[in-house]
């Protein structure tokens, strides 16, 4: 099996086997799950490394026709969009196994549905199919509800199950109906994103229909992101969810849709998003502000992440919107930033809440003296939630803001600006709350991670930040050139000037301006 259709089915794979094992074997379920995510996260390494980085083409391209009359076919690969998403997605399926060990009701049914969140997520990031790009996120997306349902916590999680239902099951519905009906407007005759993109570049839809279908999709794939205000079930879900399913949604199922944005909405229907991404930088506000505001008020620890994640969300939004090669790069970087810290900021609170048995921070303190490896890495993924020089999601933010700068978005800098100082306001009260301070008598005898193998997922998430944020080019110089490629289809040729130079385009990147052939 090729590499990447082994890092989709693995997974897939693993999942039929437990299903196929007596449920009193419980070890072997958690052995399974632990294997199967192991391998396609060396895959996806392997994969990251020896892609040619500034190539900008599809490569590991796998093509197999499947329903001819519908133009249905399994086609996967990857470029600068989806490489850095994979890679990520596959480690943080993994850390989200080592996780789990806290499941110890319906094993069979939990590492079963993990599985399919894994390979589902990874098969949408990999697919240039539409049928099969939603089919794979629908396969991820459904065992969500069943898991924050069955394995949840608290008083609420029956009414946060049911809110996260109605919103994803609407933000997937409008999806599909836009993607259905781009599908048919370009001819109903393929579904491959590939040839897609080739007939609507030679015979684009005409203005009215791409105004029509755009913000189908828009705010279809933003409610599946926490589009404000299609917000509020985000940290509801996550406060319930168990600890594994709110690293797999928060750190990248939630990725679908701003993908979706950049794979499929703005390049195919440019004219629908010059019309309507200025509506999105206005929204975006309510994810970079109102939603910092709201965690900033909140004294359950979850809840705070819960709404600090929606407002991460506000970047990204604004880097597409801006609609130039450093604000789309920025926007890429930070979706893979805060995939790993999303992931490690809820792993930690899980871990918190199964030793402390309470996440409000006003009982919590001076943690830090007994916790030492937790308390230190907790530390450090609130700092880089801050926008911390050294992890990933600075240059990630600072080169969205660069984008801003170039598209004249004054207004939304001065408020993504204001929703930084925020998020670093609320950051700092919580290692204040959480680390320092008296420590109280009933936590005396709080345990840290015991050894190596229970620190590892904290290890590995944590080490994704740091290296991406020390060395932002290993994921910058491979998006460039898909990104530039978004860009000129509603701006024209950006990068006229410089064919099959990316080097010279890494050079005005660096600087943060908007690159034209005129430059």
């Amino acid at each position: 099996m090729a590499s990447l259709s082994f890092i989709i089915f693995c997974p897939l794979l693993a999942a039929l086997l437990i299903a196929a094992i007596p449920r009193n074997f419980k070890v072997l379920f958690r052995l399974i799950a632990l294997g199967a995510t192991f391998l396609p996260a060396l895959a996806a390494v392997r994969l990251f490394l020896g892609m040619e980085p500034a190539s900008g083409r599809l490569q590991y391209e796998e093509f197999v026709p499947w329903v001819y009359s519908l133009g249905i076919s399994y086609h996967v690969g990857v470029d600068g969009l989806n490489i850095g998403l994979i890679l990520m997605g596959a480690i943080v399926g993994f850390a989200a196994a080592c996780i789990s060990r806290e499941i110890t009701d319906r094993e069979k049914e939990f590492y079963l549905l993990l599985l399919l969140m894994t390979g589902g997520i990874l098969g949408a990031f990999a697919s240039y199919d539409l049928f099969f790009f939603y089919f794979f996120h629908e396969l991820a997306l459904v065992p969500t509800f069943i898991m924050i349902g069955v394995w949840g916590r608290g008083d609420r999680k029956n009414y946060a199950t049911f809110k996260i239902t109605l919103y994803l099951s609407l933000g997937a519905l409008l999806s599909l109906i836009g993607l259905l009906a781009l599908y048919l407007q370009a001819g109903g005759q393929t579904f491959n994103i590939v040839e897609l993109t080739r007939r609507l570049s030679a015979n684009p839809l005409s203005p009215g229909a791409q105004q029509a279908i755009f913000p189908l999709l828009m705010f279809g794939f933003g409610i599946l992101v926490s589009l404000w205000p299609f917000h509020t079930w985000a940290p509801l879900g996550y406060a319930a969810a168990p600890t594994a399913t709110a690293m797999m949604h928060a750190g990248v199922i939630k990725k679908f849709g701003l993908y979706g944005l950049l794979r499929v909405a703005v390049p195919l229907l440019p004219a629908g998003a010059e019309s309507w991404l200025p509506v999105l930088a206005l929204l975006c506000l309510g994810n970079l502000v109102y939603c910092g505001l709201v965690a900033m008020r909140q004294r359950d620890f979850n809840l705070l992440l819960g709404n600090s994640s929606v407002a991460h969300m506000g970047f990204v939004f604004l880097g597409i919107a801006s609609l130039s090669l450093v604000g789309v790069t920025g926007a890429v970087l930070v979706m893979v930033a805060h995939g790993f810290l999303a992931a490690l900021s809820f792993a930690l609170s899980g871990y918190l809440h199964q030793r402390l048995g309470t996440l409000e921070m006003v009982q919590m303190g001076g943690l830090l003296k007994r916790l030492p490896f937790i308390g230190t890495v907790l530390a450090m993924a609130l700092l880089a939630g801050c926008g911390l020089p050294g992890f990933a999601n600075f240059p990630g933010e600072a080169l969205v803001l660069f984008g801003a700068v170039k598209a004249g978005q004054w207004w939304v800098i001065l408020a993504a600006w204001s929703g930084l100082v925020i998020g670093g306001v609320y950051m700092l009260r919580a290692i204040r709350q959480i680390l320092h301070g008296h420590l109280p008598e009933r936590w005396a005898g709080v345990p840290d991670a015991p050894h190596a193998w229970h620190k590892l997922p904290y290890a590995l998430l944590l080490a994704g930040l740091v290296v991406f944020g020390c060395f932002p080019g290993l994921l910058t110089k491979r998006i460039q050139p898909n990104a530039s490629r978004i860009v000129q289809a509603v701006n024209g040729p950006m990068l006229a000037g410089f064919p099959g130079e990316p080097e010279a385009a890494g050079y005005w990147l660096a600087r943060g301006r908007k690159v034209t052939g005129h430059e």
